[in-house]
């Protein structure tokens, strides 16, 4: 057997394993009906091959494969492709806190979470890629649908290190341009950016087509500023520093921070885009459930 890696966690997976995350507007593809297809014909591009999954149809095995590697493999073409997902996840420097009630930074934890959709999605037949950013694109890996795709991502982000500051805007308007055919893009980021320049990213994609779903990651030091006593405080994506008395503060600048999550929930809602928070304090199996579930069906909301 492989060694764990570092992004895997068999608890979430395995809480989620029943569960499926589904496109909720026409997306390319016709795989068993599970998403909606806004076309008719068939696209038989050959796209990658797959490890064969017991019950499956044995006239879909390639026996030139099998004869070559003693594996059994069949041949995944464009069209079982359900939708084309593309995890879009902050590496900039901010991600890279860790508060004393989390066991895990915004990275950390925002990078298990695409692993663990990941591997739902090719469960489901979705092929899923990557995009790493900071001030712009680091890493760009295009969807797939393999085993082998979960390795390379889980790798990218296993070496990844989060540096400088965010920029999520122009990024997202650059993805819009390149797309040529409709993804689901999944936003994993804390978020602290130019929210203008984000929203006009995201209306670009939503103008090519584009589903998207924008998963917040947040400390919960960065909700409550729970510090006691004379503390300093460090732009972790700056050089600028403050000496303070939280206690000083603090109600203020809980305000400030209830009126920003609250400003980007309904800013989202308004333009049809999905956004969900997850604190790193959380258990990431519960997180992950819970909003696989109220996504399926939203009666179930109330969290």
């Amino acid at each position: 057997m492989p060694p764990p890696r570092k992004y895997s966690d068999p608890e979430a997976v395995a809480q989620i394993a029943d569960l499926t995350l589904r496109s909720r507007r026409l997306v390319e593809g016709a795989i068993s009906g599970r998403h909606r297809s806004p076309f008719h014909g068939f696209n038989v591009e050959f796209a990658a091959y797959r490890e064969y999954a017991p019950g499956e149809d044995l006239r879909r095995l390639d026996w030139r494969v099998f004869a070559r590697s003693d594996r059994h493999y069949v041949k995944q073409y464009e069209e079982e492709s359900n939708v084309r997902v593309t995890f879009v996840v902050d590496a900039s420097a901010s991600m890279t806190y860790r508060g004393d009630r989390a066991a895990l930074s915004k990275f950390d934890y925002a990078s298990t979470l695409v692993v663990s959709l990941a591997l739902l999605l090719v469960r489901q037949q979705d092929p899923v890629g990557l995009v790493l950013f900071d001030e712009k694109a680091t890493t760009i890996a295009p969807p797939k649908a393999t085993n082998a795709q979960i390795q390379m991502i889980t790798g990218l982000l296993e070496q990844c290190q989060p540096t400088r500051k965010t920029e999520l805007g122009d990024l997202l308007l650059s993805l819009g341009d390149q797309f040529r055919r409709r993804h689901m893009v999944v936003v994993v980021s804390d978020l602290l950016t130019d929210l203008d320049a984000l929203y006009n990213g995201l209306n670009r994609l939503r103008f090519g087509g584009h589903e998207t779903l924008i998963l917040q990651v947040l400390d919960h030091d960065e909700v409550d500023l729970p510090f006691d006593g004379p503390t300093i405080f460090k732009d972790i994506e700056g050089d600028e520093e403050l000496f303070a008395e939280p206690r000083a503060f603090r109600r203020s600048y809980q305000k400030a921070m209830s009126d920003f999550l609250e400003e980007i929930k309904k800013a989202c809602g308004d333009r049809g885009y999905d956004h969900v928070r997850f604190l790193t304090d959380e258990p990431l199996g519960e997180a992950l459930s819970h909003f696989l579930r109220v996504r399926d069906d939203p009666a179930r909301a109330g969290r």
